[in-house]
């Protein structure tokens, strides 16, 4: 029970701080707004986490399982190589057309810390190697393997195209040229 509790307890705050971190971002989320709106008493935050940087590594972690399972579901939605490589375009044209869509939380955050912050870089690196070798996985069994950083940094540049210009031609662009890479 003490531990159900305890849980409950920490997904409360990494929800709460979850929502404030990548709408209003990291560093502008203090943690007193964090006790605030998870209900949860200064004490009890402070026994479940050591500091907001915890709270944000709880939160990398949280978002980098979910961003891996959304971009392997959408590669499983076509059969052939070439269209699953594509389908993660696909995904992110969706995916960044969404109203409360405020950027990759990855590259938000990343752009927020100093290089002195290497644990939430590392973790952050680990999350982008994931997609790295997700197309890895996706480019080798079609001969296509040494496309794979090329394709991943059109995949990042979308990302960040779109957040300079919230609009999504970049992701549509990234998509072509993509496309004829693939030919």
């Amino acid at each position: 029970m003490a531990r159900e509790r305890k849980n409950s307890v920490r997904q409360s705050i990494v929800e709460t701080a979850s929502r404030l971190f990548y709408k209003q971002g990291y560093t502008s989320t203090g943690i007193n707004q964090i006790i605030a709106e998870s209900g949860v008493v200064k004490s009890t935050l402070y026994t479940t986490f050591r500091s907001k940087e915890e709270i944000l590594m709880a939160y990398l972690e949280s978002e980098g399982a979910v961003s891996d399972k959304e971009l392997k579901e959408a590669t499983e939605k076509v059969n052939d190589p070439k269209e699953k490589v594509l389908a993660v375009f696909d995904y992110l044209v969706e995916l960044v057309q969404q109203k409360e869509y405020y950027g990759c939380h990855f590259l938000n955050v990343v752009s927020e810390v100093t290089k002195e912050d290497e644990a939430i870089r590392t973790q952050i690196k680990k999350q982008k190697n994931n997609v790295r070798q997700l197309f890895r996985q996706l480019l080798q069994p079609i001969g296509k393997g040494d496309l794979t950083d090329e394709i991943y940094t059109l995949f990042e540049g979308a990302l960040a195209g779109n957040k300079v210009h919230d609009d999504v031609f970049p992701v549509i662009n990234a998509k072509k040229i993509a496309e004829k890479l693939l030919k």
